[in-house]
C-alpha cells in the first residue's frame, strides 16, 4: 500500500479558500470512478479528467449552480456494474436513471445514497429479490420506477414507509407474494405483469385495475376477480362492522335532521369514509328548484326568490347559469360525492346527481368581506361569462360561516394531475402540440378575464396549473379567477398564488403583472415537465424553474431545459419549443417593471406554431 503523501502547504490554503474548486474535483473523480465500472464507455467520452462535468457538459450530468443534482444516463447502450461508492462522493445527487441499458444481476446497492429522490431502472436485466429493508436508508425517495426487468421474489416491505413516496412502477417482473398495503398519497401505481397472491388491501383499491392486471393469483377490488370467503372473511367482518356504524350515524343524523328542520341555518356537513368516498347529507326546506312535494307543505317556504332564501338565513342553491340544467341542495343530499382535495381556498367534492351531472362542490369559508348582496351579483357577473376557456360556475350558496361554489366536473382533472401525477394515457397524449395548445387556451382565457375585469389588480389572482382544468379535448379552463375582491385580505395573503410571487414576496405589492408572473410559471412547468418548488410555500420539494431556466439561459444551454418527451417525439419542433420557453422567462422576470405585460405575452405565445 502506497504511503499517503501531505498536502502542500498551498494547497491546502487553496481548499480552505475555495471548497466548491476543491468539491467540483472530487465530483470529477468520483464520474470517472463511475465511467471504469462500466463495460461500454464509448458513450460517455465527453468524461473526461482535469474537467468540471457542470461547465464541461458531460452527457447525462445535469447540474443546477455547479452542483451534480442527476445522473440521466438513459439509452447509452452501457452494461457492467455500478460503482455507486464513487457516487457517495457527490452529495447533492438526488435524481439516478440507468433507464433501457443492458445492466445485469441484482440491484445495485443505491441505498447508499440516502438523499435520492428518485430512482430509474427501467428496461434492464437485473434480476433476483431485493433485500425487505433495500429502501429503509432512502426516506427521502419520491419516485420508484424498476420495471421491465427480471426481479423476483417479495416486493420489499420497506417500501411501505417511504412517507413521500407519489409514483412506484415495478410492472412486468416476476414479484410474488403479497401486496404490500401502502398509505402514502400515490398517484401513479403499477404492478402488473408479475406473480403476486392473495387479496388487494383496501387502501389499494383506489387504484385503476390495469395496475394490478397479469397478476393470476391476485383477487379483490379494484379487479373483476373476488376473493374467495376464507381469505376474505377478516376484511369481511371489519365491512360489516363499518356498515353498523354507519347505519347508526345515519339513523342519528336522520333523527337530528327531523328534529331541527325548523333551524334557521341549514346543515350541510359531511361523514368521511377513509378520506375516499364521502355521504353528504344537506337539511333545507324544498325550493322552486326542486320538485314540489305533492301536499303542498312547503308553500310558505317556495316563495323564496330563484332558489335564494328569504332573510331568514336558510337557502337552497342559486342557479346563476343553467346550461347544465337546474339542481338544488335536496338534489346534492341524494348524491354520494368524492373528497376531491383540500386546497388553499377550501375542500372540494365531487358529486354524480341522479340527472347524470357530475358537479365539483366547494366550501368556502374566508369570503366574509362582502354582503350577501354584492356577493351575489358577483356570482350572477360570473354565471354570465361565455369563453371557452373558462369554467363558468353553475350555482352558489350563501352562509355567512361558508359559501358552497359549485361548477361542473372535468373527469381528467387538473393540468398539474396530468402532468405531474398521471403517468398513464393522459400524460401520454401531452405530446408538443397538444402542450402548446393548452398554453394557448391558458392565455386566451387570461385574455378574457383582463377584459373582463381590466380594472382589479389581479383579473385572476390564483393562476397555477391546479386551477387549469383539462377538458376530453385538452382544451385549458381557467377556474378559481376573480375571488381576490371576495377573500378576506389576510387569508388571501397566505392562500392565493399571487402572494408567493416575487412581487409580494419583495416589493410588498401585488398588480395584473403578477398573473403574468403567473403564467410564466405555468409555461416552463409546462415545456420542462418539472414541478415548480414556487408551488411549495416552504420552497421544499421541485424544481426552482425560474432559477433553472435563467441560469441555462446565461450560460447558452437552453436545450437541455426542454422535457426530453417533447424532443424525442418532435425532434423539428425544437426552436418551437425555445421560443416558448423564451416567453415563459419575459414572464417571470423578477421586477415587475421589466416583466412582459399581459397583452404583449398573449401576442408571443400566439406567434409560436407547431
Amino acid at each position: 500500500m502506497a504511503a499517503v503523501r501531505p498536502l502542500p502547504l498551498v494547497v491546502l490554503v487553496l481548499l480552505l479558500k475555495f471548497p466548491l474548486l476543491s468539491f467540483s474535483l472530487l465530483e470529477n473523480e468520483a464520474l470517472l470512478e463511475l465511467k471504469k465500472s462500466f463495460t461500454n464507455q464509448e458513450t460517455l467520452s465527453s468524461w473526461v479528467p482535469d474537467q468540471n462535468p457542470c461547465i464541461s457538459k458531460w452527457v447525462g450530468v445535469i447540474c443546477i449552480n455547479n452542483a451534480i443534482i442527476s445522473l440521466h444516463l438513459s439509452d447509452l447502450s452501457l452494461s457492467g456494474t455500478v460503482d455507486v461508492d464513487a457516487l457517495t462522493n457527490i452529495p447533492t445527487l438526488r435524481s439516478v436513471s440507468l433507464v433501457n441499458n443492458s445492466f445485469s444481476g441484482p440491484i445495485p446497492p443505491l441505498n447508499k445514497l440516502g438523499a435520492l429522490k428518485a430512482l430509474y431502472l427501467t428496461d434492464n436485466h437485473f434480476s433476483g429479490p431485493i433485500p425487505s429493508d433495500f429502501f429503509s436508508q432512502l426516506a427521502s425517495l419520491k419516485k420508484i420506477w424498476i420495471s421491465n426487468n427480471n426481479f423476483s421474489g417479495p416486493i420489499p416491505t420497506s417500501i411501505a414507509n417511504l412517507r413521500f413516496l407519489v409514483e412506484l412502477h415495478l410492472e412486468n417482473n416476476h414479484f410474488s407474494g403479497p401486496v404490500p398495503d401502502l398509505k402514502q398519497d400515490i398517484k401513479s401505481l403499477d404492478m402488473s405483469n408479475n406473480n403476486l397472491q392473495g387479496p388487494i388491501p383496501a387502501s389499494m383499491s383506489r387504484f385503476a385495475a390495469q395496475s394490478f392486471s397479469n397478476n393470476q393469483a391476485l383477487c379483490g377490488k379494484p379487479l373483476d376477480k373476488p376473493c374467495e370467503p376464507t381469505a376474505e372473511s377478516s376484511s369481511w367482518g371489519m365491512k360489516v362492522l363499518v356498515l353498523l356504524i354507519l347505519a347508526v350515524v345515519l339513523a342519528v343524523v336522520f333523527v337530528l335532521l327531523q328534529s331541527n328542520r325548523r333551524r334557521r341555518d341549514d346543515d350541510f356537513s359531511v361523514m368521511s369514509r377513509n378520506h375516499v368516498e364521502e355521504v353528504v347529507h344537506v337539511h333545507v326546506p324544498t325550493s322552486n328548484h326542486s320538485r314540489t312535494p305533492s301536499d303542498g307543505s312547503s308553500r310558505k317556504e317556495s316563495s323564496s326568490k330563484k332558489g335564494s332564501s328569504s332573510r331568514t338565513g336558510i337557502g337552497d342553491l342559486v342557479m346563476v347559469n343553467d346550461e347544465k340544467g337546474v339542481f338544488g341542495l335536496p338534489d346534492l343530499m341524494k348524491a354520494a360525492a368524492e373528497v376531491l382535495g383540500n386546497g388553499g381556498l377550501g375542500s372540494a367534492y365531487k358529486a354524480a346527481m341522479a340527472t347524470g351531472l357530475s358537479v365539483v362542490v366547494k366550501r368556502m369559508r374566508e369570503m366574509n368581506k362582502v354582503s350577501r348582496d354584492i356577493f351575489d351579483a358577483e356570482m350572477r357577473r360570473f354565471g354570465r361569462l361565455k369563453n371557452p376557456n373558462i369554467l363558468t360556475p353553475l350555482a352558489y350558496h350563501y352562509r355567512k360561516e361558508e359559501k358552497l361554489f359549485v361548477t361542473e366536473y372535468k373527469p381528467k382533472g387538473s393540468l398539474l394531475y396530468v402532468l405531474h401525477g398521471d403517468r398513464g394515457s393522459s400524460h401520454g397524449d401531452l405530446n408538443w402540440p397538444i402542450r402548446l395548445n393548452i398554453v394557448k387556451g391558458i392565455a386566451r382565457g387570461l385574455g378574457f378575464l383582463y377584459s373582463e375585469f381590466s380594472n382589479e389588480d389581479l383579473p385572476h389572482g390564483n393562476l397555477k396549473s391546479s386551477n387549469v382544468l383539462l377538458s376530453d379535448k385538452y382544451e385549458a379552463l381557467l377556474s378559481d379567477f376573480a375571488f381576490h375582491p371576495l377573500i378576506n385580505p389576510n387569508y388571501a395573503v397566505q392562500t392565493m398564488f399571487a402572494y408567493k410571487t416575487p412581487d409580494y414576496v419583495t416589493y410588498q405589492r401585488v398588480s395584473q403583472k403578477t398573473d403574468v408572473y403567473c403564467l410564466g410559471i405555468i409555461i416552463l412547468e409546462i415545456i420542462t415537465g418539472k414541478f415548480p418548488s414556487q408551488y411549495h410555500s416552504n420552497g421544499k420539494g421541485g424544481t426552482d424553474v425560474v432559477q433553472w431556466v435563467f441560469t441555462a439561459i446565461s450560460d447558452r444551454r437552453e436545450a437541455e431545459l426542454i422535457d426530453p418527451e417533447l424532443t424525442s417525439s418532435h425532434p423539428k419542433s425544437l426552436n418551437q419549443m425555445l421560443q416558448l420557453l423564451q416567453v415563459g422567462a419575459a414572464c417571470t422576470e423578477n421586477n415587475p417593471d421589466q416583466r412582459l405585460n399581459m397583452k404583449e405575452a398573449i401576442r408571443r405565445i400566439e406567434e409560436v406554431q407547431v
